[in-house]
């Protein structure tokens, strides 16, 4: 943890440096306000307020003494991360819902409070708009200090190669869920950890969480370990079910939740879709120094959760009933809900290469997005980037920094027909990027790592050979349409197709709509997606205002 002498805090990057916004002091007009929503309560000193891994906790506002919030680490050591004193509130991003909170919270002496509980917290954040912005702007601050140092007594051991220590990280990651590495094939500590927690070589990776070893376990049980699932009612009829959390479906959560709509997201991995994976999009609206993916869909997922909506994540749609009403939707763990509209957004999945240990090298060096845990992995060794559209040039550029070069494969002639110009332009002024036209990756060489691979002309035939560090596959994407069973008219590609006009989004199916890349037709970019998502309300609308509710 960084503390107030140390170098981490003094860097302008670091939220904990910038302490007037991420741990702000009230007004006493402000502070008056915020009380009247709730009640106050005194504490004794060393009573506990909240504790990690509780759900649903409440708001508190300290008005004397003070509050300590307490982190454990890997050995399960108790630390000070902050403490609040008067006019300063406590919690952070996981109030917008009902996940584990990450920390605890402790009375100093004196301690009085005005505690506001979760109801009123939002009718709060929603009439004190003045207030709300501070404490929106403080509550992702300080989720970004802990991913930042690490906090909230999450730890990843593993090594930093292997394919699930980074199927492990890029959840965490991508769901914004702080943690710690422990690399064990750099970290010189790491001995130590395996022996503290009694661990061998066929144990890694491991998570620990709350104290507890969690061996090599799945997206779904990490999910559950750390709280990020809630509990479903399956009798309860929801106005809004939206299946996929792109740009598309967290633009249609955002407008369906702030118009009063009982809204619920359901999501497979992460917030975000495809484009959470792209390390800068340069070229939507209002962002003219660009913004990562990840950011981009870590700040619609808080606004969605602001307005109510609830996000089921690392659970995907299995199938679903629509001949009755409501719909049913089938989950992977065998729960179900019920929605009386349905938005299908699922977005598209990874094209693969069909080569000879190319499943055994997927994520042993194989990957579909360049982020900066991908970047790491292959710092100054060459890494190779197939594909012509505008991931793969954001890839390209991203990784040019720090990799030792970067080879572009397309199988075309060029990348005009398929980037954005000003992609193309960055590309063709680095020296740090070779472009190979009418290129194809013919042979991928590696054990537990991919070590080397070749790529052949397509009209020369000649071949070459290159050790690299990384391969990243960015040549388009199939419709994630498997789990609509026959519901819906698909276009000869497995795309929803749907209407025109009025009835734009409208599926073939009244009461399902589909927006983003997996509606047939669809411009495949994040601006469109947020776009049709945002529109499509106005449809469900229009369905939703004769059906009783």
């Amino acid at each position: 943890m960084a503390t107030a002498d140390s170098p981490d805090r003094l860097d302008p990057a670091d939220p904990y440096a910038r302490e007037g916004q991420t741990f702000p002091a009230l007004s006493e007009e402000m502070s008056a306000r915020v009380a009247s929503f709730g009640s106050e309560e005194v504490f004794p000193e060393g009573a506990t307020l909240f504790r990690a891994g509780d759900r649903s906790v409440d708001f508190f506002l300290c008005l004397e003494g003070g509050i300590e919030i307490l982190d454990r680490d890997i050995e399960g050591q108790e630390r000070i991360v902050h403490v609040h004193a008067p006019r300063q509130f406590a919690g952070e991003l996981d109030l917008f819902n009902d996940r584990k909170v990450l920390v605890s919270g402790r009375a100093l002496p004196g301690t009085r409070v005005a505690r506001v509980e979760r109801p009123a917290f939002r009718r709060m954040m929603a009439a004190e708009p003045d207030i709300g912005e501070i404490v929106m702007r403080a509550f992702i601050l300080r989720r970004v200090g802990m991913i930042r140092h690490g906090e909230a007594g999450v730890a990843l051991v593993g090594p930093a190669h292997a394919a699930d220590t980074g199927r492990i990280e890029t959840f965490l990651t991508r769901n914004g869920l702080p943690h710690r590495r422990v690399d064990t094939e750099a970290d010189d500590d790491a001995a130590g950890f395996m022996e503290c927690l009694a661990l061998a070589e066929g144990d890694l990776p491991v998570v620990v969480v709350e104290g507890r070893v969690l061996r090599n376990p799945s997206n779904a049980q990490l999910a559950d370990a750390v709280g990020l699932t809630t509990a479903l009612d399956p009798d309860h009829v929801h106005d809004v079910a939206v299946v996929g959390a792109g740009p598309a479906g967290l633009a249609a959560a955002v407008y369906a939740a702030s118009e009063g709509l009982d809204t619920i997201v359901i999501e497979a991995v992460a917030p975000g879709g495809q484009a959470g994976t792209s390390s800068r999009i340069e070229n939507y609206l209002g962002f003219p120094t660009g913004i990562s993916g990840q950011a981009l869909s870590g700040r619609a997922q808080v606004q969605a959760q602001k307005f109510g909506a609830r996000l089921l994540i690392s659970r995907s749609a299995r199938g679903i009933e629509c001949e009755g009403r409501p719909f049913r939707i089938h989950l992977d763990d065998g729960a179900s809900l019920q929605a009386r509209t349905v938005v299908v957004a699922t977005g598209a999945r990874y094209r693969k290469l069909d080569l000879p240990l190319y499943a055994e090298l997927e994520g042993n060096g194989i990957y579909y997005a360049a982020t900066a845990m991908e970047a790491g992995i292959c710092a100054e060794q060459p890494a190779v980037v197939i594909g012509g559209g505008n991931s793969a040039g954001q890839a390209a550029i991203y990784l040019a920094r720090t990799a030792g070069h970067v080879h572009m494969l397309v199988r075309g002639p060029g990348l005009a027909a398929t980037m954005s110009s000003y992609l193309i332009e960055r590309i063709e002024a680095s020296e740090r990027i070779t472009l190979h036209p009418f290129s194809e990756v013919t042979e991928l060489e590696g054990d537990t790592h991919l070590r080397a691979l070749r790529w052949t002309h397509r009209e020369s035939g000649e071949t070459q050979r290159h050790e690299v560090g990384a391969l990243f596959v960015m040549i388009g994407a199939q419709p994630n349409t498997d789990w609509l069973e026959n519901c819906l008219e698909l276009d000869p590609a497995g795309f929803v197709k749907t209407g025109s006009g009025e009835t734009f989004f409208c599926s073939s199916r009244p009461g399902v709509f589909a927006v983003g890349d997996v509606r047939s037709g669809s411009v495949k970019r994040v601006a469109s997606g947020v776009g049709e998502g945002s529109v499509v309300v106005s449809a469900l609308h229009r369905y939703l205002e004769p059906v009783p509710r």
